[in-house]
């Protein structure tokens, strides 16, 4: 019994030289060290790229930006629209009727020149343009809300003098009129429509909290928002049918200051994304396309909810929206100017391309911002 107490007594002493000996003590030094420094390893790389991203936020050593900048502030101040003091909202040519032949769809939607459309009775037809209507509205809305907060989030962050404090906030004081009036518009033809899909408005809290620390990801996804309307939009004004007055009124005013939103937007990321690092440029360059089209079909394809209320036959809605040879071109049209960006900035590389094929969304950059779309629509005639 002694003898095994003598050698249980050895074995601790054994052990407890091996744990706080000089080999023990070195050993859980470089543990500690090693874990320090693998903690350390996150906070120096944060505190590089956060380096790195408040010198590029210091846009004073650029003058051909700062005077672009400087010359859209001023025209924010010399032209802008109030939606209660520019639209006479009870004007009686602006009242809505639910039997005005004016909110029947135009040709240039993709419903609105489709022949199961256009077979169906007048009432029809102006019940579901006057829902159509209000849903892109809605959209439009919804967008807008989400630009504000994300603008306000990256002006949270921006140098003090910056140019781009000052032009961001009189985008977000026009944001947020375009928000009452397209609201206004919604409330006046008094249909309750949902706006984007459920899965879209569930995000919607998040997406703004992009803007600050990875803004080219954010202002392209407001370019992926905001063109789609915005050529649709174009396209309806540019018609030789006329619409209800007060859908014209209302896409006159937007039409006329979301150009200057988008050359915002557009110089922004021409300055930026050549200052990110090769990895952030490539995953950018995979990003674009993905956000476009997603966003793209977000905006421009109705709920389903829209097709079992009006009874759209499944066949016209799998047709419908970017499966016809019309609509597939005015797809790829519609983000000519994304294109054309991106190649300027470095953006279209093969696998890049390769996406953007897939996405269905690839052809040839515009030669300039805005170039008008050459090919014709058809018209209902050739399209039957």
């Amino acid at each position: 019994m002694p003898d095994d107490a003598h050698v249980l007594h050895t074995r601790i002493d054994a052990s407890a030289e091996g744990r706080f000996g000089l080999a023990g003590v070195l050993a859980n030094m470089c543990w500690l060290m090693g874990a320090a420094l693998l903690a350390a390893l996150p906070v120096v790389a944060w505190t590089r790229m956060a380096k790195r991203w408040r010198r590029n936020m210091d846009v004073s050593d650029d003058p051909e930006y700062v005077a672009t900048l400087a010359s859209l502030s001023e025209a924010s101040v010399r032209r802008h629209f109030n939606p209660y003091t520019d639209i006479d909202w009870d004007a009686p040519e602006f009242a809505v009727s639910s039997n005005d032949p004016r909110w029947v769809l135009s040709p240039t939607d993709p419903l609105g020149r489709h022949p199961w459309y256009r077979a169906q009775p007048l009432e029809k037809q102006i019940e579901i343009g006057l829902w159509r209507q209000a849903n892109t509205a809605k959209i439009t809305l919804q967008l807008e809300s989400i630009l504000i907060r994300g603008l306000m989030n990256y002006t949270f962050w921006v140098p003090n003098g910056s140019p781009e404090y000052r032009y961001c906030t009189h985008e977000t004081i026009e944001e947020c009129n375009h928000g009452m009036m397209f609201q206004e518009l919604v409330n006046r033809i008094g249909v309750d429509v949902p706006g984007m899909p459920r899965w879209l408005r569930w995000i919607s809290p998040v997406l703004p909290l992009y803007a600050g620390p990875l803004p080219g990801t954010f202002f392209f996804g407001v370019l992926a928002g905001e063109l789609p309307i915005h050529n649709m939009q174009k396209s309806m004004l540019r018609e030789d049918t006329s619409s209800h007055p007060i859908m014209e009124k209302v896409m006159a005013i937007h039409v006329a200051e979301e150009a200057r939103h988008i050359s915002f937007a557009d110089q922004f990321l021409t300055k930026r994304v050549p200052q990110m690092v090769r990895r952030s440029r490539f995953a950018l360059s995979l990003y674009v396309p993905i956000v476009m089209r997603v966003l793209c079909h977000a905006i421009v394809v109705p709920s389903r909810s829209f097709f079992r209320k009006f009874d759209i036959p499944r066949s016209v809605r799998k047709e419908l929206f970017f499966n016809a040879p019309d609509s597939r071109q005015a797809l790829r049209h519609m983000y000519g100017d994304v294109r054309m960006l991106c190649d300027d900035v470095g953006l279209m590389n093969p696998p890049a391309l390769l996406i953007w094929r897939i996405c269905k969304i690839n052809g040839q950059p515009s030669r300039y911002r805005g170039e008008p779309q050459r090919a014709h629509l058809p018209s209902p005639a050739t399209a039957a």
